[in-house]
């Protein structure tokens, strides 16, 4: 036998599972009185925070909420979602965090697949839960959010039951229970189903304690930060930072809805350090009007994710005092897993080659084995040479237990031991990775592929252009052809004819779009533009 493993067994007193619960304790006997959420005129200390979460955790006991249920939520980034990543897995069960845009038909879907027992719910979703709750087989307890910050006119009573009221049913001496394996499921997040109903994606304890330290110590995160949710709770759990914010004892700054002008008032009000956004999002940012501004009194550090930004959006958000990192990752890796980590010899390079390295993806967090970029069928590692495009692979603790009741699904995306992410991307020398397109978004045209995103940077850098997005058109010649859809800067009035022209300077014939639509881009309540709708409307344009 090794002598390493002689008479050296796991006992309660060397091993316990990770979970990002212990970190909530952890705040609230080393920093009782120190502010930890603040929303309008709601101030909690973290004592509050996690008697209030005890509280509500003992609530759900007494009403039968035990390891392996499922509790759903449907709320904006107000306190009470912070307060359901601790207070549901306090009682061993799953936390649903379920986006608020979704429509009647697709949010019974998830309360009936997820066999949700109870529905904390913003009553300003009325009238899609409503129609939802109308559909659903069994009957769950409904929990209404009222929050009097809300849109006043929208609101409307939808569950026997109010948070507040239900909380104060809760004992504050509750005896809640650590998980008994960081294997157990802790939340349930749903994909967004463009092409059929929704996946469920389930983290455990393990993944989110180990996102959250990853997180903290990719971003440099440091103690007592001020963090403003603009990402949605309800999207991979904010990025996992309702979990990542407590351990390092910062402030967090609910922001209910995206609102440029107040984005600025509470960085300025509150200091505002971090915030992570969709590349929309810092859009806004640089395109907010004067008066919409405030100047700011220190750097802002900013994390964004989604659709590759282009590179002019990293200028502008210096030029007006943010620091901005590039992520990426997926819902099925407990949000972003790869980041651009700078390199000091870089900043002998001109702006235009900084901002360029600053938009691939990079490479893995430190909570991350393994990311690359591989031949899909032969598994093979692609020349690290920035042209041959391969699938990004992922392995590792932060990627997902499984899609939840689907294991076809589960197998397909791990096939080979990595997880097939679906996004195309190629590798440079130095190892970083940048994406060429999602596969579904690749345009092949006269049998060349074409990446839709090289044509949307070369339109972002047109002065008029405020957001492009570019996909496929049916050609009866060529296949595909590339078509844009454009929102332009307001008073930057353009031609079609003039950003084809535009494009025909720097890209080759076969990438410059047939055809240019201005309209308002269709998105998702965390900023991704919905390509799908726009393949739909490509379809019909003469």
């Amino acid at each position: 036998m090794n002598p390493y493993e002689k008479n050296l067994e796991k006992n309660p007193a060397n091993f316990l599972p990770l979970t990002p619960l212990s970190f909530l304790e952890r705040a609230k006997d080393i920093y009782p009185n120190y502010e930890a959420i603040i929303y309008e005129d709601r101030k909690y200390s973290w004592k509050e925070v996690y008697e209030r979460c005890v509280k509500f955790a003992s609530a759900l006991s007494k009403i039968g909420i035990k390891k392996g249920d499922t509790v759903s939520f449907l709320a904006f980034n107000t306190p009470e979602i912070f307060e359901a990543h601790y207070s549901v897995p306090m009682t061993g069960g799953v936390l649903n965090t379920i986006n608020i845009r979704l429509d009647a038909k697709t949010i019974s879907y998830i309360l009936e697949h997820s066999e949700a027992k109870v529905l904390v719910v913003d009553r300003q979703l009325h009238v899609e839960v409503k129609k939802a709750l109308s559909n659903l087989k069994k009957k769950i307890t409904v929990i209404d959010i009222n929050d009097r910050h809300a849109d006043q006119t929208k609101l409307q009573k939808i569950g026997s039951l109010e948070y507040e009221e239900f909380l104060n049913t809760g004992e504050k001496n509750f005896k809640w229970k650590m998980p008994d394996d960081e294997w157990q499921a802790i939340s349930l997040s749903y994909t967004s189903g463009t092409t059929g109903n929704p996946k469920g994606v389930v983290y455990h304890h393990r993944g989110a304690y180990l996102m959250s330290t990853g997180s903290a110590t990719a971003w440099n995160m440091p103690n007592g930060l001020n963090f403003l949710t603009v990402v949605p709770m309800f999207h991979c759990n904010g990025w996992c930072y309702p979990w990542t914010v407590p351990m390092l004892n910062g402030r967090t700054i609910c922001l209910r809805n995206i609102d440029i002008k107040k984005i600025f008032i509470l960085i300025d009000k509150h200091k505002v350090s971090h915030f992570g956004g969709a590349p929309i999002v810092l859009n806004m940012i640089t395109g907010a009007s004067e008066t919409e501004r405030k100047k700011l009194k220190q750097k802002v550090y900013v994390l964004t994710a989604g659709a590759p930004p282009p590179s002019i959006i990293f200028k502008k958000m210096k030029n007006l005092g943010f620091e901005v990192m590039h992520v990426y990752g997926l819902t099925e890796t407990y949000g972003h897993v790869t980041q651009c980590a700078w390199n000091k010899e870089w900043n002998e390079f001109d702006e235009e080659k900084q901002n360029e390295i600053k938009a691939r993806q990079g490479v893995r967090y430190p909570n991350t084995e393994g990311i690359t970029v591989m031949d899909p069928e032969t598994m093979e590692e692609v020349p690290r040479d920035g042209k041959t495009i391969g699938e990004i692979m992922i392995r590792g603790n932060v990627v997902m237990k499984g899609y939840f009741k689907d294991k076809e699904a589960t197998d397909k995306a791990m096939k080979n031991g990595w997880f097939h992410s679906g996004d195309l991307a190629v590798m440079h020398s130095d190892g970083y990775v940048k994406i060429q397109d999602r596969s579904k978004d690749i345009i092949i045209s006269g049998g060349e592929n074409i990446s839709s995103i090289e044509i949307e940077n070369t339109l972002a850098k047109h002065p008029s252009v405020s957001i492009a997005a570019v996909v496929a058109k049916p050609d009866e010649k060529w296949g595909e052809v590339p078509c844009a859809f454009i929102e332009i800067v307001k008073d930057k009035l353009v031609t079609e004819k003039e950003l084809i022209a535009f494009c025909k300077e720097t890209l080759a014939s076969f990438k410059v779009p047939k055809k240019v639509e201005f309209c308002d881009l269709p998105k998702t309540s965390t900023g991704k533009i919905q390509k799908f709708e726009l393949r739909k409307k490509a379809k019909n344009l003469n």
